[in-house]
């Protein structure tokens, strides 16, 4: 990726960011409003779609859940195989340092999530909630930072996030599926096996793809598994080269849709989910484990995770700082993954909606707590960072 380009990426991750944040707003004013039957009646409107004797018939709620996010997976697996075949994450010397940090910033948040809610299986479904990176939510803090904070930090960032949601992915392929039908399960496979077979011959034709693509989609969505992962199973079938070797139908599908996955489904997805009626949400629901559990990985977990990991690979000489960083900046860096926010949200709408406990307001509370504490702490280390780096800098020159 050029600089040009990654420079655009992160400003229209960054816009996304201040969108989400605004709809968040939103969601909690309506929520906590007169206009709380209505969010709640709209969300619940009943939408159909059918073929013959093939229908899918869902809320509102389920079809930015399940129809929106799709595109956004979509679009998460285009950037994905990019950045690995022409981009970031090429070089093993490029991915180590940020990957590693992924992982330690996986796992001990998960870790504090089932030490607190130990003993309650139900609500060890969650355990994967505090794990998410909200990638722009993230890369808005950084842009009310401009230009202080340098730009190998916010690659640094933005590559944790990307294996984040290559993590996140993972888990609700395995963990979060209902009981599967083998035959839509099979008819996805065909689809996939079409896809695949399309990218062989050189199908360069975007159309094309989206149209097996929705066949896969609604395969998967009766097969069981969730069907955000179609649109992941998709991106990895567009190629990336064309065949007159100056066009990329990668490329071009991803820019064409990133505006409306950052402007649109990612606020609309935050409108639909994080209304929390704060009204009747008492003492048991503010501290009780599974939203102690999920504030307390994000907020400690995911710091404690990345940046423990990269102190360590550090000084045993595996890796090295990304250029113009220190260490306050990358624990800077490290608390910012700690807003899950999007990610999080959804991972706990798959956890806990077959659940006999209503665990919603809580997975809400506790992810509205440990993400903005971590953007607020972030931010406020960042900024300290740039500050003494500066003065650093002039003292030098002096």
């Amino acid at each position: 990726m050029s600089i040009n380009a990654l420079r655009n990426f992160l400003k229209m991750e960054s816009t996304a960011g201040v969108l989400l944040v605004a709809a968040t707003a939103v969601a909690l004013l309506v929520s906590n409003s007169p206009l709380l039957p209505i969010y709640r009646d709209v969300l619940a409107v009943p939408l159909a779609i059918s073929l013959g004797d093939l229908a899918v018939d869902k809320p509102l709620l389920l079809w930015v859940n399940d129809g929106l996010m799709a595109v956004f997976f979509l679009l998460i697996g285009l950037e994905l195989k990019r950045e690995v075949l022409d981009g970031e994450l090429r070089s093993p010397d490029q991915i180590l340092l940020p990957g590693v940090a992924a992982v330690g910033g996986f796992l001990v948040p998960t870790f504090i999530f089932a030490a607190i809610n130990w003993g309650n299986e139900t609500a060890l479904e969650g355990w994967a909630i505090p794990a998410a990176t909200d990638i722009a939510f993230a890369l808005g803090v950084l842009a009310v930072l401009g230009s202080r904070v340098p730009l190998s930090l916010k690659v640094f960032l933005t590559t944790i996030a990307i294996f984040d949601d290559l993590a996140a992915i993972i888990v609700i392929a395995i963990f979060y599926t209902d009981a599967l039908s083998v035959l839509a399960l099979t008819l996805a496979g065909a689809g996939g096996g079409i896809l695949l077979i399309m990218n062989r011959m050189g199908v360069t034709r975007i159309s094309a793809y989206v149209l097996v693509g929705v066949f896969v989609w609604t395969c998967v969505l009766k097969s069981g598994v969730h069907a955000t992962l179609a649109g992941f199973a998709v991106a990895l079938a567009i190629p990336l080269a064309s065949g007159d070797g100056k066009s990329s139908p990668l490329r071009h599908l991803e820019h064409t849709l990133h505006p409306w996955v950052a402007y649109a489904i990612l606020p609309l997805f935050a409108f639909a989910n994080a209304g929390v009626p704060f009204k009747g949400i008492d003492a048991d629901v503010l501290f009780g484990p599974v939203s102690l559990g999920i504030a307390a990985g994000l907020f400690f977990g995911k710091q404690l995770g990345v940046f423990a990991t990269v102190w360590v690979m550090v000084k045993l000489g595996w890796a090295r700082l990304p250029e113009g960083a220190n260490w306050s900046s990358i624990y800077g860096v490290a608390l910012l993954t700690g807003i899950g926010f999007t990610m999080s949200l959804f991972i706990g709408s798959l956890a806990y909606e077959r659940g006999q406990f209503d665990y919603v307001a809580a997975t809400r509370v506790g992810v509205l707590i440990g993400s903005v504490a971590s953007a607020v702490t972030g931010y406020l280390v960042l900024r300290a960072s740039s500050s003494k780096q500066v003065v650093g800098e002039q003292a030098c020159a002096t």
